[in-house]
């Protein structure tokens, strides 16, 4: 039977529900022991728990999924923040399940793990809860499965396992450390766990943002209606290595990609190995398209694929102009329609050349183009032999076709104009570049590697690329250039007859 000093101490916990920050204030030994010399939680982590606070204590909005994102620098004291909430969460609600990922699996169990640990130690209610490496589980009896704490790993193979988290009527917390490495797969299957009703439910993203594409990096972008953001410099923080944040800055700069990722909480212009960079991407697509020459050959790209969810893509550009003329886009189409499709298209058209992935079905569209008297269709080989190509106004080499396309492509964007289209914008940004054997020639990521890391097949960048497969002699007799000089009228298809 509890003891009157038991009884009342649970009601005191019970009593911080809906405040982690009076939680932490009351649960930890401020100022003592490992704790000398801090007073309470910082005030970004104030600022979190506050957030929560608001959200919970708000009956229109308890029950709607509350999620809260923060990129910051280093030494901030992320960790420390996972592990108060995760030891207020527990405490303060029956029942709560949590599950804790992290970018790496050491990530997980040799620095998110031990904080945990030390976090429950210290709380003045650390008999509550009994903890190992991966779990931290209710010592109520018959409450080890449905009151607990869970560190989950996840690999490219086994996104899945991070999948049936419910809680119908109870709390649910989803925290990410390092969230920019982690797959979006697996932030598209913790969405599973947003749907229970009538519960409580907190998503928690924090890191270094090391990434400028993906899940994270979009809690700041076209996501950020959904999510409480706010990015932190660490030399803003309490606590932290000041002299080491100036040293960063000073040796590298305070718009280097390393000060901004390391030191101002800021996603970088471009990852280390990332081909091209966000800031390049953005420009291409806010830039007017401006007046192209009417000897501009009109070029078609095209990226096929077979099925699955890869589209297959026609990319068309005129000169500097690959935004003016719509695109097209088809899913799970095969070889004959597609070629029937573009056909039409360069019926109206006429494009001086067509330039074909001949991967997949590529082949068969190249084939039954030319059968339909389709003029200046070429197949294209991504593993052919790249020749050099243009790379800050300098010749490089190129590991294949595709290295080079998308090398000539980057240098293009520069000045050209692309559709305000997310998906061509995150095909542009998504891949790595490595090198060769050699260490001289340039290789682009490989579409299967960059689906390892949570990325979709880049289809519409692919098919950008392929107008830069070859140069295209300028026009000698201009006309069909102009959209207006055109018009789709009667049966299409008739036209194959």
């Amino acid at each position: 039977m509890a003891t009157e000093a038991e009884i009342a101490l649970a009601d005191d916990i019970g009593s911080f529900a809906a405040d982690p920050y009076r939680y932490a204030v009351y649960a930890f030994p401020w100022g003592e022991g490992e704790l000398a010399g801090i007073d309470g939680p910082r005030a970004w982590q104030r600022e979190v728990m506050d957030a929560i606070k608001d959200h919970l204590s708000d009956p229109a909005r308890r029950y709607t999924p509350l999620r809260i994102a923060r990129a910051s620098g280093h030494g901030i004291g992320k960790s420390a923040l996972i592990a108060m909430l995760n030891k207020w969460a527990l405490d303060t609600c029956v029942d709560t399940r949590i599950i804790i990922t992290a970018n790496t699996e050491g990530q997980l169990l040799t620095k998110t793990s031990p904080e945990l640990a030390k976090w429950a130690r210290l709380s003045i209610t650390s008999a509550w809860f009994k903890q190992n490496a991966t779990s931290h589980i209710s010592t109520m009896k018959a409450r080890d499965k449905s009151w607990r704490s869970d560190l989950v790993t996840w690999s490219d193979n086994n996104t899945e396992a991070f999948a049936g988290l419910h809680n119908q009527g109870k709390r649910i917390v989803l925290i990410f450390d390092e969230a920019s490495g982690i797959a979006d797969k697996v932030w598209e299957v913790a969405l599973g766990a947003l749907t229970d009703e009538n519960t409580e439910i907190i998503w928690l993203a924090f890191g270094n943002p090391t990434q400028n594409s993906g899940a994270f990096r979009e809690c700041f972008g076209k996501q950020r209606a959904l999510w409480n953001t706010k990015q932190i410099d660490s030399r803003t923080v309490e606590g932290t290595n000041k002299a080491y944040l100036d040293e960063l800055v000073r040796t590298y700069g305070e718009d280097s990609d390393i000060a901004k990722v390391r030191v101002r909480g800021m996603f970088p212009s471009a990852s280390s190995m990332q081909f091209i960079g966000m800031d390049q991407v953005e420009a291409a697509q806010a830039r007017p398209v401006g007046t192209f020459l009417g000897s501009d050959p009109l070029i078609y790209g095209v990226d096929c694929a077979r099925f699955g969810d890869d589209s297959s893509v026609l990319a068309k550009r005129v000169g500097r102009d690959a935004r003016s003329r719509p695109w097209k886009r088809w899913n799970k189409m095969d070889a004959m329609q597609l070629a029937g499709d573009i056909a039409l298209e360069a019926q109206q058209e006429h494009p001086d050349a067509i330039f074909v992935d001949a991967g997949n079905i590529g082949a068969a569209v190249v084939d039954r183009l030319r059968q339909l008297g389709i003029e200046n269709v070429y197949e294209v080989w991504f593993g052919g032999e790249g020749r050099d190509a243009n790379w800050n106004s300098v010749k490089v080499r190129t590991a294949n076709k595709r290295a080079e396309m998308w090398t000539n492509m980057r240098e293009w964007l520069k000045s050209g104009s692309i559709p305000d289209e997310q998906k061509l914008i995150d095909d542009l940004v998504g891949p790595l570049y490595s090198f060769a054997g050699d260490d001289t020639r340039i290789m682009l990521e490989r579409k299967k590697d960059m689906k390892k890391r949570g990325l979709a097949s880049p289809d519409d960048g692919d098919a950008l690329a392929c107008t830069f497969a070859e140069p295209v002699a300028p026009r000698t007799v201009p006309g069909y250039l102009d959209p207006m000089n055109y018009q789709k009228q009667g049966d299409r298809y008739a036209e194959l007859d």
